[in-house]
């Protein structure tokens, strides 16, 4: 996704949210959850608002409505809810973070579900560790945060300097919580809940206050942790329906962040097999390759 200011400012309204839990299917599909359709109410409601609301980052919502102001989408318009997802091809276990779609997948321990939440990952050149597989090593309510001396240096170039340990409390960029899973990154809240589905962090995983408060809660110590990167996910259902989800990858460069070219899609050998298969439509898929909306959507003849 192409840059986006973060002014989104006062106009915020702050809505409770709660994480998208599915049952996970006992069909062997991937293929989980429906879409939504809202129409944007009279008054100033920003999309941040509207994507907290559904529990999605601003990328999503601007993903599967393309064309839609980011700031303050005009009341009546209908915006799609993209609620469906793939799972990740990653085992049902621990937390999945899938990087290229800004989500966080938590599968409990014994149970038969999945919780989603949108994050909010690290910036060009402060990229999110990715093909990394860790553990949440300790937990800590009320975090402080010690900037590294390169985030010291890259805040005292714009005229803001940084404390060596910046205090626990509300104004924290850490938030209130944080599950670390390195010695560098933690997954942890916000004093910005803006930059939730954006690339805004300095490689940490940022949640949504509510968020993060319920991950921190419910995600022992010990749990496995893995990162993976992968802008198109596919599924076949049971009864031979093919559906591919494509997300826009991410970029690697200052470059190719900052400019208007479609960035080439990568693909995994499953993925690459699944484009290939008689039984996928090439049509759609191209259709469905180049508008890259984040949705499942079904490729079969």
């Amino acid at each position: 996704m192409k840059r986006i200011s973060l002014v989104i400012i006062s106009l915020l309204i702050s809505l409770p949210s709660q994480a998208l839990v599915y049952s996970l299917p006992e069909d062997g599909s991937r293929l989980v959850g429906h879409n939504e359709t809202y129409i944007v109410p009279n008054g100033k409601l920003p999309l941040e608002a509207i994507a907290d609301k559904f529990q999605l980052g601003l990328t999503n919502i601007m993903q599967a409505n393309p064309g839609v102001d980011p700031f303050l989408p005009r009341p009546g318009t209908q915006l799609t809810i993209p609620h469906q997802l793939i799972l990740p091809d990653a085992p049902h276990k621990g937390i999945i973070i899938n990087l290229a779609e800004m989500r966080l997948y938590y599968y409990p321990k014994g149970d038969k579900t999945v919780e989603v939440y949108p994050i909010g990952i690290g910036e060009v050149g402060r990229d999110t560790p990715e093909n990394w597989v860790t553990r949440v090593y300790r937990k800590k309510e009320n975090p402080t945060w010690t900037p590294t001396a390169q985030t010291k240096a890259d805040h005292a170039a714009k005229g803001d300097i940084l404390p060596d340990v910046w205090p626990a409390g509300p104004d924290n960029p850490m938030g209130l919580f944080a599950l670390y899973i390195g010695n560098l990154y933690a997954i942890h809240g916000t004093n910005a809940s803006f930059g939730i589905g954006l690339r805004v962090s300095h490689g940490c995983v940022r949640l949504r206050n509510n968020d993060i408060e319920e991950v921190f809660k419910k995600v022992p110590i010990g749990t496995r942790v893995q990162f993976i990167n992968n802008p198109v996910k596919v599924a076949v259902t049971p009864d031979g329906h093919r559906f591919i989800e494509v997300h826009e990858p991410l970029s690697k460069s200052i470059e190719d962040y900052e400019s208007n070219d479609v960035l080439p899609l990568e693909f995994t050998q499953k993925v690459k097999r699944f484009l290939a298969n008689s039984e996928t439509d090439s049509s759609l898929l191209k259709q469905v390759l180049e508008q890259r909306s984040g949705m499942p959507v079904r490729v079969d003849e």
